[in-house]
């Protein structure tokens, strides 16, 4: 009997403390949960303060480095892989919440639905962070927290395959330093996907030497700032600017401030028209009629020109430019076969004539077309906010003077490949019209600016950027902003520029060459963890 209450005695005492046990892994577990947690969130706050409005740059150096030592701490792929979603839906979210303006000042969307509505695209583009996340924990799971260093190498190959796959590169992490030109230098080689590199190798080593606190990991830091710095110093060794040869092209870049309201009244129309004229011809006053080029750029605007079927406006174009001695480039919506419009960009000469047309190419996905196939259910009951265009095919030069001009519309100068195949067929200065009105004062509007300073510096040209409502800038080869406007004012910016002498860069030439390299070892790692661990495991 003695024996039997023991017995029980025993089996009471050891249930209780197994419930002790599950008790207190059921506490660390969830701490651990909130501490990751926590640390995905920081990551997201730290590269969202990096970005304009915020501009606190020099923050993305470390912005991931709380994300790397949660994964390499506890390296599960599948919980990293939540860990990276996390960061990357906080950060675009909360970097993109403009998106939400056009829903709700043009669209009558209350707000609380539009930032609603707005979730679904930073969840989705989320994903390509978790996959970062996924692919390093296991890396470190098979070689350890050194395998920290081939973050730099995974988050490359994943910001390529978002544009890929998505069509877009918005706030790539290498954007978030546009604005401080000696750093950014090295994308005359690998774009803005090698800023990015760096920026990612400064946070593993931080999380790095955070893990080991040791004297070697001391020194793997140290060699990896070091190299970092060396990679800045080298990339600075190029021209001031790429235009230096005689005569001078005079240009003259117009921000009408044209309200954002697609229907004009023909009054409206006319007033409009009246501005665009008395702020060209009063900026042109300040140059001598002497036979220097004269170019009057007008940006993108919801102004509706369609010089192809306007006879009118073709009428009014060459009393403009006889009269006033100038090329004037501007927006216009011209036929494409199968009764679709283009969204293009008009070239005429002194007398008023035709003598060039870029039809966009890279078109903004529910702005100017619907991305969904036309089989889908519901597919035409979605519409777009400016119209629903067809895409061009060609990379059309515009020539002033000597001058070869290279012009892209808009949001493509979010891709690369567009700056990239106007310089390789031979612009001397690449010339972006745009309009952001639609987003509103918003930081939209200096993260907009952020690309084409990268597209200058990786191609070493300078960009005339002319937009509708800000900001319009004159950008160096360098990728320094000059003359840059206030936005929803209106203004009136005088540059001269002239043919290039700078030869095309090492991305002009091979493009994104780096980061088909990056991708490609990533793509090693992550079988060869797989492979290592199956074998690891048979043994």
């Amino acid at each position: 009997m003695q024996d039997a209450v023991s017995t029980n005695t025993r089996a009471k005492k050891a249930r209780t403390h197994e419930n002790g046990d599950s008790s207190a892994t059921l506490a660390w577990l969830t701490a651990c949960a909130l501490t990751e947690g926590a640390a995905a969130i920081a990551s997201a706050a730290l590269l969202i303060l990096s970005f304009p409005n915020s501009g606190y740059w020099p923050l993305a150096w470390l912005g991931l480095a709380p994300l790397l030592v949660a994964i390499a701490i506890r390296p599960s792929p599948r919980r990293s892989f939540f860990l990276g979603w996390l960061t990357g839906a906080v950060f675009f979210y909360g970097s993109c919440y403009w998106l939400t303006y056009s829903m709700i000042h043009y669209g009558g969307i209350p707000p609380w639905a539009a930032y609603l509505l707005l979730a679904p695209v930073p969840i989705f583009v989320g994903l390509f962070p978790g996959v970062f996340a996924l692919v390093l924990a296991q890396a470190i799971r098979t070689w350890g927290t050194r395998a920290l260093l081939f973050a730099p190498l995974i988050w490359s190959a994943l910001e390529w395959g978002r544009l890929a796959l998505t069509g877009q590169l918005w706030n790539a992490i290498g954007y978030s330093q546009a604005y401080q030109h000696m750093l950014i230098q090295p994308a005359r080689w690998g774009g803005v996907y090698a800023v990015g590199f760096m920026i990612v190798s400064i946070s593993a080593a931080v999380a790095f030497l955070v893990l080991k606190r040791n004297t070697r990991s001391m020194l793997v830091a140290g060699l990896v700032f070091l190299t970092v710095a060396l990679v800045i110093i080298a990339s600075q060794s190029s021209p001031t600017d790429s235009n230096t040869q005689a005569p001078k092209t005079v240009v003259v870049a117009l921000q009408p401030n044209v309200p954002m309201d697609i229907v004009k009244s023909k009054d409206e129309m006319q007033v409009l028209i009246e501005r665009h004229v008395t702020m060209s011809e009063e900026a042109l006053k300040q140059f001598p009629n002497d036979g220097t080029p004269r170019l009057v750029i007008w940006p993108e605007s919801p102004m509706n020109f369609a010089y192809g079927n306007d006879s009118t406006l073709r009428e009014f174009l060459v009393r403009f430019a006889r009269a006033n001695q100038t090329a004037v480039l501007f927006n216009s919506q011209e036929v494409a076969p199968n009764d679709g419009i283009y969204n293009s960009a008009i070239m005429v000469d002194q007398q008023g004539g035709l003598i060039a047309q870029y039809d966009k190419i890279r078109l903004l996905p529910f702005g100017e077309y619907v991305p969904l196939p036309r089989w889908m259910p519901g597919a035409s009951l979605v519409g777009t906010i400016v119209g629903n265009f067809t895409p061009g095919t060609n990379f059309t030069l515009m020539r002033v003077g000597d001058v070869r001009a290279g012009v892209f519309i808009c949001i493509e100068s979010a891709y690369p490949s567009i700056a990239r195949s106007f310089t390789r067929d031979g612009a001397d200065v690449l010339i972006n019209i745009s309009n952001d009105g639609y987003l509103g004062p918003t930081a939209v509007m200096r993260q907009h600016l952020a690309n084409v300073i990268f597209r200058a510096v990786e191609n070493e040209r300078p960009i005339l950027r002319v937009t509708n409502s800000g900001i319009t800038a004159y950008i160096t080869s360098r990728g320094e902003v000059k003359d840059a406007t206030e936005g929803f004012q209106t203004a009136v910016r005088t540059w001269r520029t002239g043919r290039s002498e700078n030869a095309s860069t090492f991305y002009s030439r091979h493009g994104d060459l780096f980061v088909a390299f990056s991708t490609a070892i990533s793509v090693l790692v992550f079988a060869a963890s797989f492979w290592r661990r199956k074998l690891g495991s048979r043994g």
